[in-house]
């Protein structure tokens, strides 16, 4: 990841951004395809469902998609994890994409305590 970024929509499209690319370089085996096509579906789902938050039509909408950001993040790090330990060759870039998942899903349990219903 480049410097903090803290437009989250930007910061959120760059994570995805950043996963697609680390998939690019990963050598091309069953699990890393399979694991890959998790990683992509739910490092995109963060930002998509962030833009959806901000477009929200209520408040219990946007506390919803925002819950929905937090699960995608935690299970971004879960994939990004698993393809690390499989993967050590790209341990270093593994783990920025890990350290981001987790930052970003505290920047949404933030949010989603300060905004509860």
């Amino acid at each position: 990841m480049e410097g903090k970024i803290y437009d989250l929509e930007q910061r959120t499209f760059l994570f995805a951004r950043d996963c697609r690319f680390l998939l690019k370089k990963i050598p091309k085996t069953i699990q890393v395809i399979e694991d890959g096509k998790q990683l992509i579906r739910s490092s995109g789902s963060v930002g998509a469902n962030y833009i959806e938050a901000n477009e929200a039509l209520s408040k219990k909408d946007f506390y919803y998609r925002i819950k929905i950001c937090r699960k995608e993040s935690k299970e971004s790090f879960y994939w990004l994890s698993l393809l690390k330990v499989c993967n050590p060759d790209f341990e270093r870039d593994m783990e920025l994409l890990i350290g981001e998942a987790d930052e970003l899903k505290k920047i949404f349990s933030s949010i989603l305590e300060k905004s509860s219903l």
